[in-house]
């Protein structure tokens, strides 16, 4: 067994440990233990990554494991990770981690739903460490099945509307998905020989164009709806409003990255030379995404809703920086998969605690809070200073790649649409600036406000983890973007092949 299958297996047997647990008490031991566990594990894995490349072992995955699991179809289970694999484990082990604590008191029925957010954490996990198609897509469903109950069953709102049509929109992304990698599959020995659904060997053996032009879009499109591309980001801002805080924290946090990660591991890997051909369609879609997210949530006047459109305009942001297909921009779009996601997470974790507090989410009904809740207020402006750039956060690194690597091209449409999606940048700072000040500043508007606390022990834990992760990447980039530059290596060769 890979050392990566405990990613698997520890969610696994925190599913048996709830099952056995009696009382809040053993529900929260089973979920810390098990949630600190893949942490360590993460960072350790990243320890191991970083001592075999100093090594100078060049291998493009580390960490592997391949076990014949379906024969007659050649079905594998097989893992392994590059540097973008290790950094999305550890931003899902460390938005797992904070998500426990975030829903430290969570009612009703904590065990039930602490066994799905489990199960949710298995499909992520497995997916970022599948290099087997097969395996992938059955990790990936299995990440997206407990959501509709999260939010139909926990959610607020309009949940249970929420929570159908985030199932009915991602359902057909995947329906589109698998014919994509049924199509790859099919493809797979051009020369003849065994069909495989290994990612590895089915870059070696590099698809027919004709097939590559067919089932591009299939998979892009599919993986994409996930990643909120325009026009099938609708789903996202009533899933994000609706769902409980932890299940938004993972969720925007690390489900949303499924989507980006994807469209980069098996649609422009796989099928490079339809990526170079096609990319201008979608860089279209992906460039809308970005501002049209920005400026709706600039109207909008509930938290949640506001940061939800937020998420849609820096998932665009991924895409649009694949889509570029320079080392540079991808290294930038990694790196804004790490920064969103972290920071997204402490949004919805502030947001959660403050409407446990408030319940309410409407900025016109907030006012004064920093004097309240300083602790929850600063944190909050860390989140909008990381979301709108500033230097010395994670936000600024990511899209300063992301920027420089766009630019790089010297022909007109590539930077008309750098210029464009650096709109959003502004259009960011006005949104965000704009809910801090209605938020946390000027004069209390409901006197029952007065009488509210601050963040508990719990939830400081969730947000000073945040925080130091976005803090961290800010300061100290190079050595992570190296990690995942390096991991980029072999998509460039493709693309230039």
């Amino acid at each position: 067994m890979s050392l990566l299958s405990l990613f698997v297996l520890i969610p696994l047997l925190m599913l048996l440990g709830l099952w056995m647990a009696q009382g809040m008490k053993q529900i929260r031991a089973v979920m810390v233990t098990g949630a600190s566990l893949l942490l360590g594990l993460s960072f350790v894995v990243l320890g191991g990554y970083l001592s075999e490349r100093a090594a100078g072992n060049t291998a493009e995955m580390l960490f592997m494991a391949d076990t014949m699991w379906f024969a007659p179809l050649n079905i594998h289970y097989a893992v392994g990770v590059d540097g973008i694999s290790v950094a999305m484990l550890i931003l899902s082990s460390l938005i797992v981690f904070t998500g426990v604590f975030a829903s430290w008191k969570m009612d009703p029925m904590p065990k039930e739903f602490f066994l799905w957010f489990c199960l949710l954490s298995v499909g992520v996990f497995g997916f970022f460490i599948s290099i087997d198609l097969f395996t992938m897509f059955m990790f990936y469903e299995v990440a997206l099945i407990p959501m509709y109950l999260l939010i139909g069953v926990w959610g607020t709102g309009k949940k249970e509307y929420a929570a159908m049509k985030l199932t009915l929109m991602l359902m057909g992304g995947s329906a589109l998905l698998l014919v994509g990698i049924l199509g790859i599959y099919f493809h797979s020995a051009p020369e003849g020989g065994t069909y495989t659904m290994n990612i590895l060997e089915i870059a070696q053996n590099q698809m027919p164009i004709g097939a590559q032009r067919l089932f591009f879009p299939l998979t892009f499109v599919g993986f994409g709806v996930l990643g909120a591309l325009f026009p099938f980001h609708t789903w996202s801002p009533d899933g994000h409003a609706s769902a409980p805080t932890s299940v938004s924290m993972l969720h925007a946090g690390v489900l949303m990255k499924l989507g980006g990660y994807g469209c980069f591991r098996v649609a422009i890997f796989l099928m490079p030379e339809a990526a170079q051909e096609l990319s201008w369609i979608f860089l279209l879609l992906t460039g809308i995404s970005v501002v049209y997210g920005a400026f709706s949530a600039c109207v909008q006047t509930d938290l949640k809703y506001i940061n939800a459109y937020s998420s849609v305009s820096h998932c665009g942001l991924v895409l649009f920086a694949i889509l570029m297909l320079n080392q540079t921009a991808m290294t930038g779009a990694v790196m804004q998969m790490l920064s969103h996601g972290l920071m997204t997470a402490l949004f919805f974790a502030l947001i959660g605690m403050i409407y446990g507090r408030t319940h309410t989410r409407d900025i016109r009904e907030m006012g004064g809070l920093m004097k309240i809740m300083p602790f929850l207020g600063v944190g909050y402006v860390i989140a909008g200073l990381a979301s709108l750039g500033l230097p010395g956060l994670s936000g600024f690194v990511a899209e300063m790649t992301v920027f420089v690597g766009s630019f790089q091209h010297d022909d007109t449409f590539h930077r008309v649409l750098t210029i464009v999606a650096t709109t959003s940048i502004v259009i960011t700072a006005v949104y965000i600036l704009r809910v801090v000040g209605k938020l946390l500043y000027g004069s209390v508007v409901n006197q029952n406000h007065l009488a509210l606390t601050d963040a508990t022990w719990f939830e400081r834990v969730a947000v000073v983890v945040l925080i130091a992760a976005i803090v961290a990447i800010g300061v100290a980039p190079l050595w992570i973007s190296n990690m995942i530059g390096g991991s980029l290596a072999p998509v460039v060769e493709q693309l230039l092949k």
